[in-house]
Parts: C-alpha cells; structure tokens; sequence
C-alpha cells in the first residue's frame, strides 16, 4: 500500500461523512413549496420557540454550574475536594433520557416523593402543587445535570494553565477573592467557558430522548414524528434543514470560541500554588456547591435505578437481553473501529501534507459532531432507501426477483451513520496524541527508508498508541448511547439497549427500562473514569490537549 493510496482513502472518509448531510439539504430543497409552507406555518414556530428556550435555559445552567465548581475545586482545599474533583465529570456518563427515567420514576405522582409527602402531610392527590417533572423545565434540568461537565472539565483545564500573578496582584490590592475571580479570572477563562457551554447546547438542540419521553415538542421530535407518524419524508427533511441551519451557527460559534483560547500569562499557575484552605462554613458552602451537581447528576439516579431495576423482574442475563446487548456491542465495536480507522487516515494525511486543502478535509470530517443524529439519519435513509426501491423495480422487471431493502434494512448504514456522528471524537483522540511526536521524526524515519505506510504503522501508531484506544473507547460508548438515528435507520427485528429502554419508558414501564439504562450507564463510566485518571496524571497542557477527544461528541 503506497502513500498515495492512504491519501486518497482519507478523501473517500470525508467524502462519506460530508454524503448524509449534503443529502439532507438536497432532499429538503426538492420538496415543494407547499410543504415548506404548512411546515412554516404549523409545526415551525412551536418547535423553533422550545428549541430556542431549552438552549438558552441550559447553556446558562452549564455554563454557571460548570465554571463555578471548576474554579473551587483548583484554587481552594477544603474536605473531599480531591474526591470531588472526579466526581463532577461523573454526570457525563450518563444518556440524559436515562436521567430522565430515573427522576420521572422518583418524582411523579405515584413515585416515593410524593407518596411519601402525602403520607406525611395527609394531604389527597388535589390539595397541594409539586412541580411537573415531564415539562420544558424539567427536560431542561436533565440536559442541565447532564451537560454541565462539558463546562467543567474545560473551564478547569483553562484555570489551571492560568497565570495567578494577575489574581494575586488584585488580592494584594485588597480585592476580595470574589472580586478577583469575577475581574480577573473569569474573563481569561471566558473562551473555554463559552466552548464548553456551546458544546452542550449542540447536544440539547440534538436530544431526541428526553424531549420525547418528557411530551416536549422541539425540531428533533418533529423530524422523527414526520418520518414515522405522519409519513411526509419531504417535511422531515425540511426540518432536519433547519436545524441543521441551526446547528452549524452553533459549530461556528464553538470553533471561532476556541480559536481565541490562549494560555493567559506567564509565571506561576494556579496547579502550582499554595492553594488556601477553606474552614467553618466557607468549607461547608464549597463543599455543598460542588456536591450538589453530583448528588443530582449521578448519586440520585444510580441509587433510583439501582431499585428500580431490583424490583423490575428483568433478568438481564435472559436470552432476550443478551441479545440486546449483543447488538449494542457488535454495533459499537464495528462502528468504533472503523471510525477510528477513519480518523487515522485522515490525521494521517493532515500530518503528512500540511496546508490549507488538510485543514478543509479534517474540518468535512469532523462536521458530524455538529449534526444531530437524526439529520444524519435522513440524510442516509432518503437516498439509500431511493436506491433499494429502484434496484427492487429494476430486478422485479428484468428477472423477477425480489430484492426489498437491501441497504436501509441492514445494520451497515446504522454503522455509517455512527461513523459520520463520531468522526470528530476520534480526531480529536488521535491529533491529541500524535501532537506528541515531533515532526522532525517523520524526516527521520524516510530518510531510513520508511515509506508512508511504513511511518504510519512504525511511528506515528506506537507512540499515539493510548490516543487510538482513548478514541476507541469514546466513541465505542457514544454508539452505544444514540437514540434519534438508531431508532430511525435500525432493522425491525434488530433492537439494541438503547431502544429498547426508549421504547420500554414510553410504555410507561419505567422500572423495566431500568435494566437496560443501567448497563448504558456501566458502558459510559469507563471513558469518564480514563478521562479523570489522565488529567491526574499528566500537566496542565497535555490536559487541555485530550479535553477535546472526550468532550467533542455531539
């Protein structure tokens, strides 16, 4: 295999993760007219409005939660911040439709809350108000618990390469530590804060489970609802437009916010310093503070799936279940691989030919993580499923034959569309690692006598050897996860965990979808939990380098 071959190969990658979305925006332009305006006048206004206010609801929340625990947990000590400093990145393994299960199960009427109130009180099912868990605001806060580790984890990176000189001069100055955080620290940090949050707002505008279980109408529910309900595959498309309009704004935004990140200032760093102690009630209210978001993003609901699921009569070990998970697993391991291998290639040409024609293919490539699953669906399914019609009618006329749906009813076009969505992670995983390997030993090993391939398998693998199983990983749990294209483009008789705890909570059998969430769960600790031990162990600038491969997953 020559280099050449390897090059043309990363154009046959971008080529495939650029085909879902060009397809989109062709077969929404090729509806007509009338579509677009039943679109613009019914359903549009209604989705755009509760789009719009679960963005603005939860990139706030993120973006307050997010910078506000990073920053105690690096600049003071006070009693279990080590153990807290794990804990907020906990809440990210964690799909938000599962969030979304377990409290609906904790706080609606029949759950223990408010028996247990009405137990206390005497008070009949009409004599008080509790606030409605299946609502705009109760989506809202799930993405919220969810989500805000984005911010965290990015905002905790940027503090710790932060130059403390500046906030000691103001302290020095008689400011107080709320006021030099606030003029000094914040504003500095202000790039990865808004990376973070707009990171979490593409995956609010991408969320198709919670919204769905919770009855709230956004574009992501109106896409799949079009398809499946109504049957109009042209008002489908019209809509996954839009919000692919919208989500691309939004990757726009993300890519300028981290163009302008910079390591603030020379001298010594926060990671470095003496950090002061907190006691009496200073300690109790940062502890509290920080304590909070993980007791409601992953204590709470472990502990209530945990009893659900005990008392559900699944057993997970049931032939019915293994075979759910079978197909969870081989999905996740195919489409990681190959993904992965796809970045490879990608990176590979990047590294290798350097310029203005890479920077444009890694950016096709990664335009996925911006793309809501269901988008990337209908991008793949209008083509391909125009292609199984026609090859049918071509076969039933010349031979006789029967071909039904020889694409859009087979896993392969689920494994490209995960593809598609995951390629950034992958990216990002591998550049992290190879941004390591000094360019000068590329010169090396062809001046030895090592072509291309050679380079690829002799050098840049072994050293990028944790990138490429980090990446692996990543993305293997995030397939596991995605709901909107899985339930989209799956075959009838193959189901995956995902789907079947979608399917079991719409049903209203919330501790059966126990089972399945967890498992979900189990499978999304283990990258956040490698995550965490990596940012322990290396400095402030390698963290900040393999931040992007965990968080930029869409």
């Amino acid at each position: 295999m020559s280099e050449r071959l390897l090059h043309r190969l990363s154009w046959v990658v971008v080529a495939l993760c650029l085909a879902p979305i060009v397809a989109a925006v062709l077969a929404a332009l090729a509806g007509d007219l009338e579509t677009w305006r039943t679109v613009l006048a019914t359903v549009l206004p209604r989705y755009t409005f509760n789009t719009l206010k679960l963005v603005v609801i939860v990139g706030l929340s993120t973006a307050i939660i997010g910078a506000l625990t990073a920053w105690l947990v690096t600049v003071y000590r006070f009693p279990g911040v080590r153990v807290l400093e794990v804990a907020l990145a906990l809440p990210l393994a964690f799909p938000a439709y599962v969030m979304a299960y377990a409290y609906t199960h904790m706080l609606d009427h029949p759950g223990p809350v408010q028996t247990a109130l009405r137990a206390l009180t005497g008070w009949g099912p009409r004599d008080y108000w509790f606030p409605e868990v299946r609502s705009l605001g109760g989506a809202a806060l799930m993405l919220t618990i969810v989500l805000y580790p984005y911010v965290y984890l990015l905002a905790r990176a940027s503090f710790r390469q932060q130059s403390a000189n500046a906030f000691l001069v103001a302290r020095t100055l008689g400011r107080s530590p709320a006021y030099a955080f606030r003029r000094v620290a914040l504003p500095m940090a202000r790039p990865a804060i808004a990376g973070g949050a707009l990171l979490a707002i593409m995956e609010t505008i991408a969320d198709f489970g919670t919204v769905a279980f919770f009855n709230v109408q956004t574009f992501a529910t109106g896409i799949y609802q079009a398809w499946f309900s109504l049957g109009d595959r042209a008002a489908a498309a019209q809509l996954a437009l839009c919000l692919l309009s919208f989500a691309l704004l939004l990757a726009g935004l993300e890519r300028a916010s981290r163009g302008r990140m910079r390591t603030a200032g020379r001298g010594a760093r926060f990671e470095t310093m003496e950090r002061p102690r907190l006691t009496g009630l200073a300690a109790l209210g940062a502890f509290t503070v920080c304590f909070l978001p993980v007791l409601l993003g992953f204590v709470l609901p472990v502990i209530m799936l945990g009893v659900m699921a005990v008392g559900s009569g699944q057993d997970l070990l049931s032939p019915r279940y293994l075979g759910f998970m079978s197909n969870s697993l081989t999905l996740a391991a195919v489409a990681s691989v190959l993904t992965v291998l796809g970045a490879i290639l990608v990176g590979f040409r990047a590294r290798t030919r350097p310029g203005r024609t890479s920077r444009w293919l890694v950016l096709g490539a990664g335009l996925g993580y911006a793309v809501p699953g269901g988008v990337i669906a209908v991008g793949l399914m209008v083509p391909m499923a125009a292609f199984d019609n026609a090859l049918d009618a071509f076969m039933r006329e010349t031979f006789g034959i029967r071909t039904g749906l020889l694409v859009t009813g087979s896993i392969w076009l689920m494994v490209m569309a995960y593809v598609v969505r995951f390629m950034a992670a992958a990216l990002n995983a591998y550049d992290s690692g190879m941004a390591t390997v000094p360019l000068h030993l590329d010169a090396i090993g062809r001046s030895l006598g090592q072509p291309g391939p050679r380079l690829l398998a002799r050098v840049h693998l072994p050293v990028a050897r944790a990138s490429v199983l980090t990446a692996l990983l990543i993305v293997f749990v995030d397939v596991m996860k995605e709901l909107p294209a899985t339930l989209i483009l799956h075959p009838f008789n193959f189901q995956t965990l995902a789907v079947q705890a979608h399917r079991l909570a719409a049903d209203e059998r919330l501790a059966e979808a126990a089972v399945p969430s967890l498992v979900l769960v189990g499978f999304g600790l283990v990258p956040v939990l490698i995550l965490c031990r990596t940012l322990g162990r290396e400095g402030p600038g390698r963290r900040a380098a393999r931040l992007g491969a965990a968080i930029s997953t869409g």
